[in-house]
């Protein structure tokens, strides 16, 4: 029998992927009731500890340009490097902090804001391996990360790309030129970059002015990229980190300052003494955007977490990583700046355990009104992986978690009496007039779940979640279609990118 014409075969995978069940590419709005885990009088003492620990202790930081702002705004410098910030110089840095901001993509439908009651989701960010169920646990590579981005441009719940994974296979020195020319061609939604020193972080601002067509200036005023910059706990911040810190500012993007404040390892075992050497080093790390660039986008990142005391090891979504993401919560309101958070679980498999540790992180950080779910979808093993089926098992998540926010209808129609009438006693609503006009859109259909009978499911081949999450990717893959872009831009992105090749490569 002879083969079906190519074209009607390449259709295929697109209307398969028709039929999974997406919720539109929209931001949803917190609708609930914030938590307050602690009173008023203990935030104070969490805030007044780690001003405490500023002013007495200080941080120890490994960059001259930062100790030099810090030191004219008013801190004391000691040996090695030490620098003791009074609690004024915070309180200054805090006035300039934007309550709100918007991050522009290249394609504006796609725009995101941060703040106020707004919520977005981006991907796991920069683990070092990836997965799936047909290659295993394996180094990342560029074609791997490649393929995280044109899925995170198919999954419409997710709003800002990693990269998901580091590109292994490519130099070490070059391969941010190559991943956020991959960034700004395979999508066209707002991305983080490396800010591992200056140079990385202004590569991608000179590449996203490319992209967009603008200057530096109006890249400022209308800012595309952020990027995470991690204090080294406990009370260090490392030269690169600084540096990329400044750049950022300085280039008017959005810098996530994220302690990374492991109770028991790095900071106090006890939850409000990690969350005080959180708060200290965030807040410090706040006011050196604000030195740099008064009015620069700025994000608190909740980091803080426990470890298993047995073994030393990480551990995510647990109720001390639960707690400490509301209590976060309460104190960016205090301050009005808005809040980063993260998705994570510290489990080896895409399993129950890797679902309800995420479950325990994605609901405590709503609760805690995060902004910016870092590590949104994808995250595995503690954050040493970027795994393809969790990617589409956090989907599922993100989209059971969005609709559960969305305000319940209490209306004339929705209350349904005149459905009971119809049904009567003893009867059924299938065929009511009430059920006709609105089963189609009025409950949640899933993108994931199988909510077949046993013996229906066990026909279809009996596959786990897992399993159906790593056909579902793999579908979407297949469907997956470019943004458009300007030849002419992605032209200049291409020569941009390899004039710098030329430059590293003749510097080393």
């Amino acid at each position: 029998m002879s083969s079906p014409p190519r074209e009607r075969a390449g259709r295929r995978p697109r209307r398969v992927a028709d039929r999974l069940h997406q919720l539109p590419f929209k931001q949803p709005r917190h609708r609930l009731p914030a938590a307050e885990v602690v009173s008023a009088d203990e935030l104070e003492m969490i805030h007044d500890a780690s001003l405490r620990v500023l002013e007495e202790i200080g941080l120890r930081i490994q960059n001259q340009t930062a100790i030099d702002l810090l030191r004219h705004a008013g801190a004391i410098v000691g040996e090695g490097q030490n620098v003791r910030i009074g609690r004024e110089i915070i309180a200054q840095a805090l006035t300039t902090v934007p309550p709100r901001f918007t991050l522009h993509s290249r394609n504006p439908a796609h725009n995101i804001v941060v703040g106020d009651d707004y919520l977005a989701f981006a991907t796991v960010g920069g683990p070092p391996n990836c997965s799936d169920l047909d290659g295993g646990r394996r180094p990342g590579s560029q074609k791997d990360s490649r393929n995280f981005i044109r899925l995170v441009q198919s999954l419409n719940c997710v709003h800002s790309v990693g990269p998901a994974v580091a590109a292994i296979d490519l130099d070490a020195e070059t391969r941010h030129l190559d991943t956020v020319f991959d960034l700004l061609t395979l999508t066209d939604k707002v991305f983080g970059a490396s800010a591992i020193g200056a140079e990385r972080f202004n590569d991608a601002v000179d590449l996203v002015c490319i992209a967009r067509g603008v200057d530096r200036a109006e890249l400022a005023r209308t800012p595309s990229l952020s990027t995470v910059i991690n204090t080294n706990s406990p009370l260090l911040v490392d030269g690169p980190m600084a540096e990329g810190l400044m750049a950022c500012a300085a280039a008017g993007q959005a810098t996530i300052v994220t302690p990374f404040t492991l109770a028991g390892a790095m900071a106090p075992i006890s939850l409000a003494g990690a969350l005080a050497q959180q708060n200290a080093e965030a807040l410090a790390g706040i006011a050196l955007v604000q030195l740099v660039r008064a009015g620069a986008p700025v994000m608190y990142g909740g980091f803080t977490s426990n470890v298993d005391m047995r073994t030393g090891a990480p551990a995510f979504g647990t109720p001390e990583y639960a707690k400490g993401a509301m209590v976060t919560g309460q104190l960016t309101r205090r301050y009005g700046i808005p809040y980063r958070s993260s998705n994570v679980n510290a489990s080896n498999a895409v399993d129950a355990q890797a679902a309800y540790e995420s479950q325990m992180a994605l609901w405590s950080s709503v609760l805690g009104r995060t902004h910016f779910m870092h590590h949104g979808v994808g995250w595995l093993e503690g954050g040493l992986v970027a795994s393809f089926e969790k990617m589409i098992v956090d989907a599922e998540m993100i989209q059971l978690l969005v609709k559960t926010m969305e305000p319940m209808e209490v209306t004339e129609d929705a209350l349904g009496l005149e459905a009971m009438k119809e049904a009567g006693a003893g009867g059924h609503f299938f065929g009511t007039a009430h059920t006709q006009r609105r089963y189609e859109t009025e409950h949640y259909t899933p993108l994931l779940s199988d909510w077949r009978n046993f013996e229906t499911w066990q026909l279809a081949g009996s596959q786990d979640a897992t399993q159906r999450a790593n056909t579902i990717y793999k579908t979407m893959l297949d469907a997956y279609e470019k943004p458009p872009i300007d030849p002419g831009i992605e032209e200049a992105l291409e020569a941009f990118g390899a004039r710098r090749r030329q430059e590293i490569g003749a510097r080393g």
